[in-house]
């Protein structure tokens, strides 16, 4: 079905559409664009090229896309990589991120920004200048796991993004584990830090909150836990999957960037993201030989069976199945 002010979009045929539609150059088309009813929430995205799909861009769309929203996506590098593992980056070079950028946010306003793998100091350096441009838009920063790199690179790459990208943060998304090497280092108290002391180390940089992922719990469940520096904000707790997966973090701040994006406010935002991120990862599926993907397009599965027997052209209702977490 339609979504609400596109019926005139969806009454076109396509052979209405000429050269100068597809340019934008028709009086016509260019009065029925120019409506504020037509326009879906934009997510800014830099991020590396994957091509298995675990991780990246192509993750990043899947999951921006399903809850609603459209990912303007910059290509920070390309990732050399199966489903099992990581085994090279070729990041791109700043003026051709920089030029990615700019052309689109020229053209298009954004309502979230999301920062995943840049690729190298360079890079992130333009992210945060970038960022620091559009200062209304909030910035939801990711920190993969990055132990397939070499030690130098790494050391470079993190202090890079504490010193340039966490001041221009909104919130912060991490594995519990990722972010207490990173942010706490040299942590030496009795007990292990909890999620409020990550974010105090996270909040020190300029950061406002941090969504602290794969806590593990006596019960043997998985907590995660949305908390500022000064309080904790949401905590939640999902069965833990035997399955070992590849990009669980990519699709959960993606999520929570496009719920960002379209008015959600941040506990709500949290809140489904994590759902989303659970539900994907309980219809996850292996296309390879090596991790678990989580299936960001679960809620497009039918939920039953078709009967046997049954024609499965014979119904004329194509809509999709309902569920809570597109729009």
């Amino acid at each position: 079905m339609p979504r609400p002010g596109n019926q005139a979009l969806a009454a076109a045929q396509a052979g209405d559409v000429n050269e100068g539609d597809a340019a934008g150059d028709d009086p016509a088309q260019a009065d029925l664009l120019d409506g504020e009813e037509l326009r879906q929430p934009c997510v800014l995205v830099f991020n590396a090229g994957d091509a298995s799909g675990a991780t990246g861009l192509s993750a990043d769309a899947l999951s921006v896309a399903s809850v609603g929203a459209h990912m303007l996506g910059v290509t920070t590098g390309i990732y050399v990589r199966d489903t099992a593992e990581v085994f090279d980056h070729v990041a791109i070079d700043e003026e051709h991120v920089a030029e990615q950028a700019r052309a689109i946010l020229e053209d298009v306003p954004v309502q979230a920004i999301k920062v995943g793998f840049a690729g190298s100091p360079d890079n992130l350096s333009l992210v945060a200048e970038i960022a620091s441009d559009y200062p209304e838009v909030p910035v939801v920063a990711y920190m993969p796991n990055l132990s397939w790199w070499e030690d130098e690179p790494i050391d470079s790459y993190l202090d890079a993004f504490r010193d340039l990208v966490l001041p221009q943060t909104a919130v912060l998304v991490g594995n519990q584990g990722t972010l207490r090497r990173w942010l706490l280092p040299e942590w030496d108290g009795d007990r292990p830090p909890t999620p409020r002391d990550i974010a105090r180390a996270a909040g020190e940089q300029g950061v406002s909150y941090t969504l602290v992922t794969g806590i593990l719990r006596p019960d043997g469940w998985l907590e995660n836990v949305l908390t500022s520096p000064q309080s904790t904000v949401l905590s939640e707790k999902y069965e833990r999957l035997e399955a070992v997966f590849a990009g669980a973090g990519e699709t959960l701040s993606a999520a929570l960037a496009a719920l960002l994006a379209t008015g959600a406010d941040l506990g709500s935002a949290a809140s489904e993201a994590l759902a989303y991120m659970d539900r994907s990862l309980d219809a996850g599926f292996r296309p390879g030989m090596g991790q678990v993907l989580p299936d960001r397009l679960f809620w497009a599965q039918p939920e039953d069976e078709e009967d046997e027997g049954t024609d499965p052209l014979a119904s004329t209702d194509f809509a999709l199945p309902p569920h809570d977490t597109r729009h």
